[in-house]
């Protein structure tokens, strides 16, 4: 190989004569430049060259070959690097990671909305209870805070009370309780939700079978906010609490200027013709409509009506309504303006009702006559445990018929009387004490004896 080289050499330059040894130096340096520029793979089938190949060949090999052959080696080293690292994962696009918490998406729906997330809710969206009053969330705030709790499987009860949600704020709610099947309960309470709110709850209790109790207290809602809900009382078997106190539900309340003559005006002419159902509601008070729902009703067991203005033919047909219904256990109907007749339509629906063990009437302006005619109710009744009546003009004689008609009862299930701030004399006190003895479990609360600071005559 050495003595080939060294002829191709000699007769391509007969001028230059190197000595033995430079050439030997020489042909080293190139041996040793191929060995490292080459893998070992190749070191033979380079070095096999045939004696008879051209000049131009034996040139172009000295000079270009070393190019390839570096080329070759980087090729080489490069296959050699990929088959080190064969794996069976299909490496494709980069999935996003699976957020359990809502963390992301909530983050994600507040840039959306423009607002700023709430700290305490990213700390305590995985509990099972969650209370966030006060914080101001706004329709916005609400929006984003609906989008998170979509998927949301770990939260039971949320109290969102306080939050100035609005109508808006409100219809995002209701499309999250749609979609989510794990919250049971939930209070909207002091949001001012008004009519559209309401109408969109509604709605959502349509079609959700896990609420169990639902609070819109303060929401300023209105008789049509109340037809709205009486629909859905009507149909839904699965919410067992309900809580509308604190709004403008009554006869002939929050919808004065678009009632004429008894009839409502309608802004619009229908688009379509209405049900029998409908044509039914919207020519009858709050009242009539929720008495005609709570008659209906087959889920409720607590409903609270306190603070509103239901009164006249609202009362009494409500009353009607609680005479017809089997299911409920708590009625509120406190700070209300019953008065004498919807006390006696009460004393009437309780000769029929044999559930309602709890009943508040307190502050409805019932006069000592309603008082007399509703005990009529309590002579026959045997599941009425606690009944309030406290701040009613009953007077003493009013407070007196209600022990005598219980007393007349043996097979009353009463255990506590309230009869707050209304003042009664000796009689009413030695008929409590004749009643002790038949009924020792029963506790009667009272405004005070009349006479007892009353210093004795000389």
């Amino acid at each position: 190989m050495v003595v080939g080289k060294k002829l191709a050499k000699e007769s391509l330059l007969p001028s230059v004569l190197e000595d033995d040894d430079a050439e030997t130096e020489s042909e080293r340096a190139q041996l040793g430049s191929g060995r490292h520029s080459s893998p070992e793979g190749e070191v033979s089938v380079r070095g096999e060259r045939k004696e008879d190949e051209g000049e131009e060949e034996e040139e172009e090999g000295s000079g270009v070959g070393d190019g390839d052959s570096q080329e070759r080696g980087k090729e080489c080293v490069i296959t050699a690097s990929d088959e080190d690292y064969d794996t069976d994962l299909e490496l494709g696009d980069v999935k996003e990671a699976y957020d359990p918490t809502g963390q992301t998406r909530y983050k994600e729906a507040c840039r959306m909305f423009n607002v700023v997330p709430v700290s305490y809710f990213l700390k305590h969206m995985g509990n099972t209870e969650l209370t966030m009053m006060h914080h101001g969330l706004g329709p916005q705030g609400t929006k984003a805070l609906a989008v998170s709790l979509v998927t949301n499987t770990s939260l039971l009860k949320l109290n969102l009370r306080d939050n100035c949600m609005e109508g808006t704020g409100g219809a995002a709610m209701a499309e999250m309780l749609k979609e989510n099947c794990y919250i049971t309960e939930v209070d909207l309470g002091e949001n001012r939700l008004g009519d559209c709110g309401a109408q969109t709850l509604s709605s959502m209790l349509q079609e959700n079978t896990t609420l169990v109790s639902l609070s819109m207290s303060g929401n300023e809602l209105a008789d049509r906010a109340a037809q709205h809900l009486a629909q859905t009382l009507t149909s839904n078997t699965k919410l067992e609490t309900l809580d509308l106190s604190h709004n403008t539900i009554g006869d002939a309340a929050g919808d004065k200027k678009r009632r004429q003559g008894g009839h409502i005006k309608l802004r619009r002419p229908l688009r379509r013709p209405l049900k029998t159902i409908e044509t039914q509601l919207i020519f009858l008070s709050s009242g009539q409509v929720l008495g005609h729902a709570i008659a209906e009703n087959t889920g409720l067991r607590s409903l609270s009506l306190a603070w509103n203005c239901i009164r006249g033919k609202g009362a009494v047909a409500l009353a009607k309504g609680l005479g017809a219904n089997i299911f409920l256990r708590t009625l509120d109907l406190s700070y209300n303006g019953l008065g004498k007749d919807g006390a006696v339509a009460l004393g009437e629906a309780l000769k029929d009702n044999n559930t309602l063990e709890d009943l508040n009437i307190s502050n409805n302006r019932i006069p000592p006559e309603g008082a007399i005619r509703f005990t009529m109710g309590l002579k026959v009744n045997k599941t009425i445990k606690k009944l309030n009546m406290g701040r009613n003009p009953i007077q003493t004689a009013g407070c007196y018929g209600v022990l005598k008609a219980i007393q007349g009862n043996a097979e009353s299930a009463m255990e506590c009387l309230d009869f707050s701030d209304i003042t009664v004399n000796q009689d009413f006190e030695d008929l409590y004490v004749a009643l002790k003895y038949i009924f020792p479990n029963i506790r009667v609360k009272h405004g005070g004896r009349i006479n007892t600071f009353r210093k004795p005559k000389a």
